[in-house]
């Protein structure tokens, strides 16, 4: 295992390292000391930025997941009972599709987790194996030599060692930081499961028929379990690498659901309310009334759109009324059409295809141009 984990632990032990000196450089002691502890949460910090682009790919998966669960269960209602080879296959094929509509991948939630469990396993072997770099029975690893080891074996925190666990205490201190660690490694994860569950979840997804949510309220229950089976294993710095990424992981989470909450969740309810109570401080109105009242357009005309500079600056081109495919377009631009009766939604219609010929119409002189060009290049 060490050897599979060498490139790894030559990695972390450089970032402690370096951490540790520019600790150093800061002013704090060198030697056995605080500046040890904290070169764990240096590591950890650096991890956490190089692996950013997963959380955010974490999350927008995640949200994808959440609005998808209607569909989901429709698809599921669909194929109820039905256990054919050919049914299994069918609905396989549209789950798929699914996801690639939303843009979502159900193993995205386990990516930034996936990939620190090497890292983690790296610090726990390079802690494992102070003594015996400390005492020359192995060569140094990477930039940390015998010396540095034995400063890292000899640093604790509150009276324990860096390098003990609970297993292995050799005193109560020891054991005593070790359940601290791992109750607040605990309530940390339960806490950041549960603001993902509950404040970034809509609410038709929390419905204990939907899987996903049994699933996330089962993981909230049994990851602080699993924490304080395997904890007592692991050694003290281990475990502050791990409660410092729980910290990170939460800030960093809040930070996500308070600034991009999801469609119909209680995160984006509060977002709306804090956005309600700013403008209000400001004197303006609720942006629901402004949306309304940008939105509506006079009987009889077509609101005026804003253009670009470049496209004002263009000659309006003037526009054939005898031509019966340009009927419509005049209907939906000038001021004299007859609009008394007409719903919002045939208007946005009639926009939208009329938009869509003109488009068509480009595309078609363009494709003639470059026609003429190729016959005039012969």
């Amino acid at each position: 295992m060490d050897a599979m984990l060498y490139p790894l632990k030559w990695a972390v032990a450089w970032v402690m390292v370096h951490i540790h000196n520019i600790l150093v450089f800061l002013g704090m002691h060198d030697g056995p000391g605080f500046a040890w502890v904290l070169s764990i949460v240096g590591l950890t910090v650096v991890v956490r930025i190089l692996i950013m682009p997963l959380f955010f790919k974490q999350i927008r998966a995640s949200r994808g997941m959440q609005l998808m669960q209607p569909e989901m269960r429709a698809l599921q209602e669909k194929y109820k009972g039905k256990k054919d080879p050919e049914s299994k296959r069918r609905q396989q094929e549209e789950m798929m599709a699914l996801y690639k509509k939303h843009g979502s991948n159900p193993m995205a939630s386990c990516f930034p987790i996936l990939i620190q469990m090497p890292i983690f396993f790296a610090l726990f072997r390079v802690l494992a194996r102070l003594q015996d770099v400390a005492s020359g029975k192995i060569d140094p690893i990477g930039p940390l030599t015998a010396s540095l080891a034995d400063d890292v074996q000899h640093s604790n925190l509150f009276g324990a060692s860096l390098s003990e666990s609970f297993m292995q205490a050799s005193t109560t201190e020891v054991k005593i930081v070790t359940i601290v660690l791992i109750i607040a490694m605990g309530v940390t994860q339960f806490l950041t499961m549960r603001q993902l569950t509950m404040k970034n979840m809509p609410e038709s997804a929390k419905n204990d028929d939907n899987p996903m949510m049994r699933s996330q309220k089962s993981m909230m229950y049994i990851m602080p379990v699993i924490f304080a089976v395997t904890g007592v294993q692991f050694q003290i710095g281990v475990l502050i690498y791990w409660l410092t990424t729980n910290l990170w992981t939460m800030g960093q989470q809040f930070f996500a659901i308070h600034r991009m909450p999801a469609p119909g969740s209680e995160a984006e309810r509060l977002m709306k309310e804090r956005q309600a109570k700013k403008r209000a401080r400001k004197g303006l109105p609720p942006l629901e009334e402004e949306i309304n009242e940008t939105s509506e357009e006079p009987v009889g005309g077509q609101r005026v759109q804003p253009k670009r500079k470049d496209r004002q600056k263009k000659a309006v081109r003037p526009v054939d009324t005898t031509d019966s495919s340009s009927s419509d377009t005049s209907a939906d631009d000038t001021p004299n059409d007859n609009r008394v009766g007409l719903s919002k939604e045939e208007i946005a219609r009639r926009r939208y295809e009329r938009r869509a010929r003109e488009r068509q119409a480009a595309a078609q002189r363009r494709k003639e141009a470059q026609k003429a060009k190729r016959n005039n290049a012969e």
